[in-house]
């Protein structure tokens, strides 16, 4: 499962919204995936988000793999939606 989403926040994804979904996926148990510019990481770590270096403008991609996948999705787009992160693209 994925979805994508347009960075709207004027800072891009740094350290507080990193920090923010980070957060809101690590009690999943699925696998957790952040996509940017060809390059994958895992979305429980802060780290391997910061490093993606996602501007303001940019696409990304949340894929979750598991049995909470869906659960962990729907938390991730809550948290980019109402934290004026970004909007699904």
């Amino acid at each position: 499962m994925e979805k994508q989403y347009k960075i709207t926040s004027a800072e891009g994804l740094h350290a507080r919204p990193c920090t923010l979904l980070v957060s809101a996926v690590t009690p999943f148990a699925s696998d957790v995936q952040i996509s940017y510019n060809e390059r994958s990481v895992n979305l429980k770590s802060i780290m391997g988000v910061m490093a993606l270096g996602i501007p303001s403008g940019a696409t990304i991609t949340i894929s979750a793999e598991g049995a909470d996948a869906e659960a962990a999705l729907e938390k991730a787009a809550t948290v980019i939606t109402s934290e004026g992160i970004g909007i699904e693209a």
